[in-house]
């Protein structure tokens, strides 16, 4: 694929506040944007060039999405695995493709690839019934983390169990579908790293952010994180496994574990722009918003150092209402997300307060 020149459109599946803000990115590079999504006023829908209301399996809908668009990317890692196929059927390109989204999606298949890949884990088991769920518990010495294999977010689909009949209530709990057992992870604490592949296999990774989680929903990211050169090395080498093995073309999130010995294990990937890469729009040279732009596109990849020290900090539900006082804090950079109903634990804004490094 030759690189797309100004003028030309980019297609996103799903319109939420990271499609919003893709929207945004591409509008700087004088690219246009046509989002489908199936909610009529979906954030992204008031800052893109066009907006298709439609479910994303809707064969009408994708054709359209394909005859205007030069490439079409994804704001989540769930989306249908029909609507790939139509678009790739249709002959646009798709990135990231559908292969990484297709690993993403089942956590199993997710660790194995990572395994796989040279980015280690936390040893793990599938189970597809609760006596199954119950022995992998036992093997992994009781005490274990269970989540659905498929979809969940935000800490949804998933529960402790602390030992083996546990872990059979748990499975039943989460409605009886097929999981992963996880063992846990004596970890220090939670990092992350927001790296990005191009279309020419460049690859190239931000500054790592130190993150915190509340209620399974991650509540504060600061960057760059206080890691020594080592552990910066070890996550770099670790994204560019994942991405070199995915064939990925993109921005993709991969959520790591320190151990106190300084190893890193993979928690989880995202194929996309990430709640965690929301610092960069305010410190470092190039956002992750206008890098996935720029990969997806086939445009060289921007320059990814830190220009300031970012405190991030997500906005749930009520929250947002402060963004009074905090749009008079001049040390804050506040980015609203034009959702209508502020509901507990959801997603209204984020705000980065930036300081010198």
């Amino acid at each position: 694929m030759t690189p797309l020149p100004p003028g030309s459109t980019i297609g996103i599946l799903g319109g939420g506040q990271l499609g919003r803000m893709l929207a945004l990115a591409a509008a700087r590079l004088g690219l246009d944007v046509m989002v489908l999504d199936p909610e009529p006023d979906c954030p992204a829908s008031r800052v893109s060039a066009r907006h298709v209301v439609a479910p994303y399996e809707d064969p009408e809908a994708l054709a359209a999405l394909a005859a205007a668009c030069g490439v079409v990317t994804v704001e989540f890692e769930n989306v249908p695995a029909l609507a790939l196929e139509t678009l790739a059927g249709l002959g646009v390109p798709v990135a990231p493709g559908p292969r990484a989204l297709a690993v993403a999606q089942d956590r199993v298949d997710e660790k194995t690839f990572l395994n796989g890949a040279g980015a280690p884990t936390v040893a793990f088991a599938p189970a597809a019934s609760a006596p199954e769920a119950a022995r992998a518990a036992e093997v992994l010495g009781g005490r274990v983390l269970i989540k659905t294999r498929r979809e969940g977010y935000d800490g949804k689909g998933q529960a402790w169990a602390r030992s083996a009949d546990e872990a059979a209530a748990v499975f039943d709990a989460l409605g009886g579908r097929p999981v992963i057992v996880e063992a846990p992870a004596a970890f220090r604490r939670e990092l992350s790293v927001i790296a990005a592949r191009g279309r020419d296999g460049a690859v190239a990774a931000f500054p790592l952010a130190e993150n915190v989680h509340e209620n399974g929903i991650l509540r504060r990211s600061t960057a760059p994180a206080a890691v020594s050169p080592a552990t910066a090395r070890q996550a770099a080498e670790i994204a560019r496994r994942v991405l070199e093995g995915l064939d990925y073309v993109g921005v993709a999130g991969i959520e790591l574990f320190e151990l106190p010995d300084g190893a890193l294990l993979v928690n989880e990937i995202a194929p996309r722009v990430h709640n965690s890469g929301h610092w960069t729009q305010d410190g470092a040279a190039t956002d992750q918003f206008e890098q996935h732009i720029r990969a997806v596109a086939g445009w060289p990849l921007g320059p990814v150092e830190a220009t300031a020290r970012v405190e991030m900090t997500n906005l749930l539900g009520d929250e947002v209402g402060q963004w009074r006082a905090l749009a008079a804090d001049p040390a804050c950079r506040l980015h609203l997300y034009g959702k209508r109903e502020a509901r507990a634990g959801r997603k209204m804004a984020h705000v980065n307060r930036v300081s010198p490094l």
